[in-house]
């Protein structure tokens, strides 16, 4: 069996999300190829020695550039915040590696398309980190729609819930910074539900929002930060991106409707979920209920009829490989094992993986269209 290096790029919370994924992979699938983790990098030593002893990496380094270009690495693994995905990125496909890289894919459409030309003159395989499209209901969710259960699509319904950001006073963390986010809400994780909509209904031609920054400052950080758990000082700074969006959308096949993503919605704390509607039956998912999928068929009888769940186990996507028994759940870090497999297979029979570079860009492509329409006001085309 092959034999592929890892290199991972970025020590914090995706960092440690990833490092399980991989440590995992083997154990809950049988990896398609043989991995090592052989070394984890950060800009700050201690953090990056710390790192590679409590995620098991061989080394570690505080110099990116260096480690993409040793011969001896095979995979690069993209976890540090959205300005710096486009260089890592483009250096290591310049070096042949494999890439692995979190949402959102870049700051702009313009850098998405660099990242995707230099990969696509390499041919290395890539992967965009939209990880909730791997989580076996949402899985379970697409075959029940190629199979015609629901019938003609009519409509989507996608929203994305968080919490985090409805304090004011909580820190002015790097994701409500345009220089290191990109965007705000939206790029967060507003592209989850727009990889979503690509993938189970397909692709978007129009789009109509509302884009609004609702906290226009928050505390300043003091010392190191990441959104609310992060200390605030008592000077404040601007919120320079948006934190709540709300979009009709237009798709190519006819099917018409809306995503709405915030980070401002008390009691909503990582609520990332959809309903489709069609001719035939309704299906709707919520990740904060990640193991089970609420379907209604028309075709049901009289006397039962009305949404039913069902529950993630051995008879659906991926279920299998995971747990012998429906209802002894999946987590988190399954679904980023999930994603870890699907890669490594990808590399392993030299095909494309989903969601690949491709996709990201295209992702970009609507966001853009999306905030480009919060400022008109008026229906934004989406280049194709």
């Amino acid at each position: 069996m092959e034999k592929l290096n890892v290199a991972l790029i970025g020590t914090g919370f995706m960092g440690k999300a990833h490092s399980i994924a991989t440590a995992v992979v083997p154990m809950l699938f049988g990896a398609p190829v043989e991995i090592e983790r052989r070394v984890i990098v950060d800009v700050e030593e201690k953090l990056a020695k710390d790192a590679a002893k409590n995620y098991g990496f061989s080394e570690y380094s505080t110099n990116w550039r260096e480690v993409v270009e040793r011969p001896d690495i095979d995979i690069v693994d993209i976890c540090t915040p959205n300005d710096t995905h486009a260089a890592i990125a483009i250096a290591a496909a310049k070096a042949g590696k494999h890439v692995m890289c979190e949402k959102p894919m870049a700051m702009s459409v313009a850098e998405a398309e660099e990242m995707l030309a230099a990969a696509k003159k390499t041919g290395v395989v890539t992967m965009v980190s939209y990880n909730y499209r791997h989580t076996p209901a949402l899985q379970m969710a697409k075959r029940l729609i190629e199979e015609g259960r629901i019938g003609k699509l009519l409509t989507f319904r996608g929203y994305y819930l968080q919490d985090w950001g409805a304090d004011p006073m909580a820190p002015l963390s790097w994701r409500f910074n345009k220089a290191k986010a990109g965007s705000g809400t939206l790029g967060d994780i507003g592209t989850h539900v727009i990889d979503a909509a690509r993938l189970l209904v397909g692709e978007v031609d129009e789009v109509n929002s509302i884009v609004k920054t609702f906290v226009p400052e928050r505390p300043l950080p003091a010392g190191h930060f990441f959104g609310q758990r992060g200390e605030a000082s008592k000077e404040m700074g601007k919120v320079d991106v948006d934190d709540h969006a709300l979009t009709m959308i237009k798709f190519t096949n006819g099917v018409f409707g809306t995503i709405e993503v915030t980070r401002n919605a008390y009691g909503h704390h990582n609520q990332l979920g959809f309903e489709i509607v069609g001719t035939r039956g309704t299906i709707a998912f919520d990740y904060q209920r990640l193991n089970e999928l609420r379907v209604a068929f028309a075709d049901d009888p009289k006397d039962a009829f009305g949404f039913r769940t069902i529950y993630s186990g051995p008879n659906q996507p991926y279920g299998d490989l995971l747990w012998p028994v429906a209802g002894m759940g999946q987590g988190y870090i399954d679904i980023k094992s999930i994603e870890w497999y699907n890669f490594l297979k990808a590399i392993a029979e030299k095909k494309p993986a989903a969601p690949n570079f491709e996709d990201g860009v295209q992702i970009e492509r609507i966001a853009e269209a999306i905030l480009a329409s919060g400022e008109s006001g008026a229906w934004e085309k989406v280049p194709r």
